[in-house]
């Protein structure tokens, strides 16, 4: 297959980035930050999560975080919702799209949300009819598609069986996660196949972390199977609370820096898109966590 012409970007720094961060974030930092990548050309935004803030403190301000943001037309504010809780309470913030998410793998499902595979998707079912009733997109992402910190390597017939049970329930579209990222290329592809016998091409995407190096060639990898949604972090923001040595998220830089090289449409600024990498881990105080921002900001520096 040839490859495709355009890439959608999930930006997941804001929430999936942040909510690992041990020092507090500023509400005002969070949404400066989304400010600036709605500005370099980002169309899929995850801005916060409406989970318990006695697990993920760092979501705690949520309300005040999508209270806050200029919206800009053409741009899909998403939220993380694992209850109906959860959902009420995003529910008043009028989010564009919601996200639910469930594991590949038994463990991990128990040590993230405290139930079976089976309980979370009953979990969902309800937080699903909500929000298509209120004409909210549902995603689902599908943790730990490749590997587990617990069980170790996943088979593609488990993904397949969640991605069965949350279109079953009615999620629209589904992420196929390699939470450690412990993935490779054709173990990625073959957990991608294992989703795409239950949804069509445009309703499958993938989330790589980069852990071993590899987020960058599963990304081609599934570019080659036609995918053309990709969850990516700004300056590689994010890890996994619960897996034990899994870094960031891909960065949004690297991947869009091998889209362009492509010839593959996104849409995004790289230059806007390095400067709202600098401001958030200038305001965290750490180095830049992406190979082609700090690149290129050496060149610029030159």
């Amino acid at each position: 297959m040839s490859l495709p012409s355009h890439v959608t970007i999930v930006e997941v720094g804001p929430r999936d980035g942040l909510q690992n961060e041990k020092q507090a974030v500023d509400t005002a930092v969070k949404v400066e930050l989304i400010h600036r990548l709605q500005a370099a050309g980002l169309k899929e935004i995850e801005a916060t999560s409406f989970v318990s803030p006695k697990w993920v403190p760092q979501m705690a301000d949520n309300a005040a975080v999508m209270a806050g943001i200029a919206r800009q037309s053409g741009v899909r504010y998403s939220v993380l919702t694992p209850n109906l809780k959860g959902w009420e309470a995003a529910a008043a913030t009028r989010p564009d799209e919601i996200v639910v998410f469930g594991a590949a793998s038994e463990a991990f499902s128990q040590k993230n949300i405290n139930c079976s595979i089976a309980e979370s998707i009953e979990r969902f079912a309800p937080v699903v009819d909500a929000a298509r009733a209120a004409g909210v997109k549902v995603r689902g992402a599908i943790s730990c598609a490749v590997g587990c910190p617990y069980e170790g390597e996943i088979a593609p017939e488990r993904v397949a069986l969640v991605a069965r049970l949350m279109a079953q329930i009615g999620v629209q579209h589904v992420g196929v996660a390699d939470t450690i990222g412990v993935g490779t290329p054709l173990k990625v592809q073959r957990a991608l196949e294992a989703a795409l016998q239950h949804y069509p091409l445009h309703e499958v995407s993938g989330h790589f972390h980069d852990t071993y190096g590899m987020a960058l060639a599963n990304v081609h990898a599934s570019l080659q199977l036609g995918i053309a949604t990709f969850d990516t972090s700004v300056s590689g923001l994010g890890g996994c609370p619960y897996a034990k040595g899994a870094t960031g998220n891909v960065a949004t830089e690297d991947v869009v820096y091998l889209l362009h090289g492509l010839g593959i449409a996104t849409g995004i600024d790289l230059d806007a898109l390095i400067d709202a990498g600098q401001f958030i881990r200038g305001a965290l105080g750490q180095p830049n966590g992406s190979r082609v921002a700090r690149a290129l900001l050496v060149k610029r520096a030159a």
